[in-house]
């Protein structure tokens, strides 16, 4: 691929998907890789990507997965371990696709599990760090139902005409998604074990009033995390603290990436 054409559609995990890229190319300066939520996709990151790569002079590698944005659709239905899948068998294509160096990966909501995944369950040493908004490791019912709360906003309501501005098919992106949280053997669906792995900081950001999960969540990572945990709880912000308190989130992200770039220095045999 090429990094400084800003666009293009990138093979992984069988399919074509979209992405952007914004500031320096992997070879001049060290990369963020953001993976979106449950129902995002590139566009949905507005204008975030820009902005970090603006405050930190990073490199940062935006892509919609398979069923989202303008990216090929997913294989339906989605199997219930499919944020595992992801981060074993889709995310190191995408890693080694764009020639990812070193740097971080930036995950929200289900794009924040994938990350955590994949660094408790690949040992990749490019991945210097994580930063984690909103991360899910296990359900909860407050979160369950208003996932449900979510169906029938798109079988009822205006959801799916608003996500049919961003997806080229919107029923395969929310189906793919929704349809998993919401069978019932997902209830018991728990990831945690995979922090025990994790061995580069983390930075954990959740939203003081976020609707899809409670703090317990990010105490989970705090607590069994053997690397260092930096906490932000942006007050006010719900399910997306980059969005509802962007400025703190910028400033927060900025602030890690320097002193991971500080740590970096430090290191004799740093690569």
């Amino acid at each position: 691929m090429d990094w400084s054409a800003g666009q293009g559609r990138l093979i992984a995990g069988g399919k074509a998907l979209e992405w952007r890229s914004f500031g320096p190319a992997p070879e001049d300066a060290p990369s963020i890789v953001m993976l979106h939520e449950g129902l995002g996709c590139v566009a949905l990151w507005r204008d975030f990507p820009e902005r970090v790569a603006q405050a930190t002079g990073w490199g940062m590698f935006v892509y919609s997965r398979a069923g989202y944005g303008q990216s090929d659709p997913a294989d339906l239905p989605r199997p219930l371990d499919y944020m595992t899948r992801e981060a074993v068998e889709v995310l190191p294509q995408v890693l080694d696709g764009i020639g990812f160096r070193r740097g971080i990966l930036m995950g929200h909501s289900d794009g924040a599990t994938i990350a955590a995944i994949y660094a408790g369950s690949v040992e990749d040493f490019r991945v210097r760090g994580l930063i984690l908004m909103a991360p899910h490791f296990f359900t909860e019912e407050m979160g369950l139902a208003e996932i449900a709360l979510a169906k029938t906003a798109f079988e009822t309501g205006g959801l799916r005409d608003r996500m049919a501005r961003y997806h080229a098919d919107p029923d395969n992106a929310f189906r793919g998604w929704n349809d998993a949280w919401l069978d019932p053997e997902f209830k018991a669906w728990d990831v945690s074990e995979v922090i025990d792995y994790i061995r580069v900081p983390t930075l954990a950001i959740q939203g003081a009033k976020d609707q899809y999960g409670t703090l317990l969540q990010i105490e989970e990572i705090a607590d069994r995390s053997y690397a260092p945990v930096d906490v932000l709880v942006p007050e006010g912000a719900r399910h997306a603290p980059h969005l509802d308190a962007s400025e703190a989130v910028l400033a927060e992200v900025a602030g890690f990436c320097a002193r991971l770039e500080r740590i970096e220095k430090a290191t004799p045999d740093a690569a």
